[in-house]
């Protein structure tokens, strides 16, 4: 627990480690260890998104926790080779093996297990890197060892319930402030994730959201006619600026924040061990935002802006009914309290200011931003994140305190993992 606190003020101080980078393939990284390039986990990292099928991917619960999968038994394979930090579930090491062989071995088992369909294309990709490989036993013994180290991480989720119908629906008889399923969808999304097995989460409810503001307090009244305003679809007081980052930041959190890890450690050249636990950290966090998020999620099960917007009574005097509104993007499936679209990206603002650095500006890209072109600049990670948390006002389907709490636990979360997982070898 004191890790943990000492974590989470370096964060809010916006204090950071940075480790040191490699342009080259192999050199010394001081102590006695080659130091590759980190660009076989990115390569991997883009391999796991066209698997999924791309950013038009619809199954962002399940793609997160194996994007977490991967990316734990590469950087499990690669430490079990080259030792520099904490192993998350392999306990056997082998300095002798090839470690490009183990890890490109490890994130290619993790993938041909939920991907058997695409076994000719995997193979495929595995032999790329196989072949700059020398031939010999180092190579087939850092194979067998990456085979090993995925099948450790495997077995860590068997049985985990993630493959259970996502479509559900959940008992919410109508009243003021209770959820309800909302058009174009007739069922409430993955109930049962609120009790996933987390990867560094003592429970799902460990940062469990507080309360939301109640519905008779001039908080919740604020946070109405603010989504009311500036979220409706095509409202005359919501800015060109306001609609654009409502498009830019709709994708799925754990998409978009993969692809700034990828900028970010392709600008600053970041060695094989910084990016293989950089994306390692990252996606345990996302993956445990997830599930925190829904734990909050469905324990408060609190009505979208949609439903409380066109309901007749809240019990509030301040807030005003209109039958027409709409959101000016569609309202996922689920409860509004907390933003997980804000947890996420708090999660992943925390861990790369932690393992990259506070000041690191960057631009990117996003796959729903209109025009499709547009690349916005960011001077540091939480200004993103800050971004992206708004976005879900502008776009209509969340309150300000959805975000704001979703944000709070991203903080937590992030916090958490890198206090607990992973951590540099004494």
């Amino acid at each position: 627990m004191k890790n943990y606190v000492l974590i989470m003020a370096i964060c809010l101080m916006s204090l950071s480690t940075f480790s040191s980078c490699y342009s080259s393939e192999e050199i010394n990284d001081g102590d006695g260890r080659p130091a590759y390039s980190g660009k076989i986990i990115l390569d991997w990292n883009l391999i796991a998104l066209e698997s999924m099928g791309g950013e038009g991917y619809q199954l962002p619960l399940v793609n997160s926790r194996i994007n977490a999968m991967m990316h734990i038994a590469m950087h499990d394979a690669l430490n079990a080779v080259l030792p520099k930090y904490e192993k998350y579930a392999y306990k056997g090491s082998d300095k002798s093996v090839d470690a490009i062989a183990a890890v490109a071995a490890a994130a290619h088992a993790v993938l041909l297990v939920h991907f058997p369909e695409r076994e000719a294309v995997l193979h495929e990709k595995l032999a790329l890197y196989l072949d700059d490989v020398k031939d010999g036993a180092k190579k087939d013994a850092g194979i067998a060892l990456g085979k090993a180290v995925a099948a450790a991480v495997i077995a860590t989720r068997a049985n985990d319930g993630a493959f259970a119908d996502p479509v559900g629906m959940v008992d919410a008889p109508a009243g003021a402030g209770v959820y309800q399923v909302l058009p174009p969808y007739n069922f409430a999304y993955a109930e049962f994730w609120k009790t996933m097995k987390p990867f560094s989460l003592e429970s799902p409810q460990q940062f469990r959201s507080k309360p939301f503001p109640a519905l008779n307090s001039k908080q919740y009244a604020n946070d109405f006619e603010e989504v009311k305003k500036i979220g409706r679809l095509n409202g005359l007081d919501r800015t060109d600026e306001q609609a654009l980052i409502a498009k830019y930041w709709y994708e799925l959190s754990e998409m978009g924040w993969n692809r700034v890890a990828r900028i970010v450690s392709e600008d600053k050249k970041l060695d094989l061990h910084t990016t293989a636990r950089l994306f390692a950290l990252l996606d345990i966090a996302m993956a445990d935002a997830y599930i925190a998020g829904w734990d909050s999620k469905y324990h408060y099960n609190f009505w979208r802006p949609l439903t409380a917007i066109r309901a007749e009574d809240d019990g509030n005097d301040q807030t005003i009914t209109d039958n027409n509104w709409e959101p000016a993007e569609p309202t996922p499936p689920v409860p509004d309290y907390p933003s997980t679209h804000s947890a996420l990206a708090n999660a992943a603002a925390t861990v790369l200011t932690y393992v990259v650095g506070n000041d690191v500006p960057f631009s990117m890209r996003t796959s729903t931003a209109v025009p499709a072109e547009i690349v916005r600049t960011f001077k540091n990670f939480h200004h993103a994140a800050n971004e992206n948390a708004e976005s879900r006002v502008t776009a209509g389907i969340h309150f300000r305190s959805a975000c704001k709490a979703g944000q709070q636990m991203g903080n937590e979360v992030g916090a958490w993992v890198i206090a607990n997982k992973l951590r540099p070898l004494r």
